[in-house]
């Protein structure tokens, strides 16, 4: 059973160091959904200890926050739910077009929105799930600050946030998580929002840490993506750049396995390893939870996280930063 864990502001207790992501369980982007093995999905990662579950509206328009309510509804638990807002979507059922929406009217249909999916009275955790740069921050915080008084919300948090960005929200409401990508290929926020999180008391929600998969061990040169997955535009997984990506990985799974540990494990750890930060595990088969526990209980030495750099620096010398996944402003 999963026993590492972190303190969030605002909540009365610890959560898991690892996260259960429900992008994928929310079906669009990702093949579609499958309800009733994500519903065991979400049982096997509270079976396993991990007590925090992170899901978004945009998640299969709500779909993903419905699977989370029945599943959270059908076991008894203490679990924690992360949500998010702050995109909206056009109307129509084909080809939705996403924009990014956090005036205040939008944030409180949202969280009602999301109360009503998750089956919950309160979020735990409410996270803006991109700026939007046409609505003033100090306004998207301040409606955030009232939902919270109310009682609806007990934490607030960001998602892809600068430091600048941050410290607006600041400045009307606190920040208890902070949601930025980080893994072993995509490490900006390195050098950034781990920190300003350090600064700040916050914790680092780290998204992606398996990098969409590529950090799993089981692609090779002959993995395919079809249309509507989200990794057929990911530069990283177009070659001849993904060969090079798969290179760097043999030789992670090369160091994983002088551990005795899973590649997916290492990966995880790496990432825990960079200070108050919580993994997000994605999985949407109850199979993807096992081995969730490898992660917990050891640490990279300093000579495994100079390898580390130094296969990095071989291999992908200018990584690529997941800045094409995000929304665009409102028109």
């Amino acid at each position: 059973m999963a026993t590492d864990t972190l303190q969030i502001s605002g909540l009365e207790k610890p959560v898991s160091r690892v996260a259960l992501g429900t992008w994928a369980i929310g079906g669009w982007m990702w093949g579609g959904p499958d309800d009733d093995n994500a519903v065991r999905t979400i049982h096997a990662a509270l079976d396993a200890g991990i007590n925090l579950i992170d899901t978004a509206p945009v998640y299969g328009f709500g779909h993903s926050e419905e699977v989370v309510g029945r599943a959270l509804a059908e076991k008894p638990h203490q679990a924690v739910v992360a949500t998010k807002l702050g995109i909206n979507w056009t109307a129509e059922e084909e080809n939705r077009k996403l924009f990014r929406d956090s005036r205040p009217a939008r944030i409180r249909q949202e969280v009602e929105d999301s109360l009503r999916r998750l089956r919950v009275d309160t979020i735990d955790i409410q996270q803006i799930h991109w700026p939007d740069t046409k609505t003033p921050i100090d306004e998207s915080a301040r409606e955030l600050q009232k939902l919270r008084d109310e009682g609806k919300i007990r934490a607030l948090g960001v998602s892809n946030f600068s430091p600048e960005q941050m410290d607006i929200f600041r400045e009307v409401a606190p920040i208890a998580t902070i949601q930025p990508p980080l893994n072993l290929f995509e490490r900006t926020t390195e050098k950034t929002i781990l920190p300003y999180a350090k600064e700040h008391n916050a914790v680092v929600l780290a998204y992606g840490p398996l990098c969409r998969g590529l950090l799993s061990g089981k692609m090779s040169a002959e993995t395919a993506f079809p249309e509507n997955d989200l990794r057929a535009n990911d530069p990283k997984f177009i070659k001849p750049r993904f060969l090079s990506y798969l290179a760097a990985v043999d030789e992670f799974k090369e160091m994983a396995a002088q551990r005795n540990k899973s590649l997916l494990a290492f990966a995880v750890r790496w990432v825990l390893d960079r200070g108050p930060v919580i993994g997000l595990w994605g999985a949407r088969k109850p199979e993807q939870v096992h081995g969730v526990n490898d992660v917990f209980g050891w640490s990279l030495t300093e000579d495994e996280k100079q390898k580390v750099d130094a296969i990095l620096a071989r291999h992908v010398p200018e990584a690529i930063d997941p800045t094409y996944m995000a929304p665009p402003e409102r028109s």
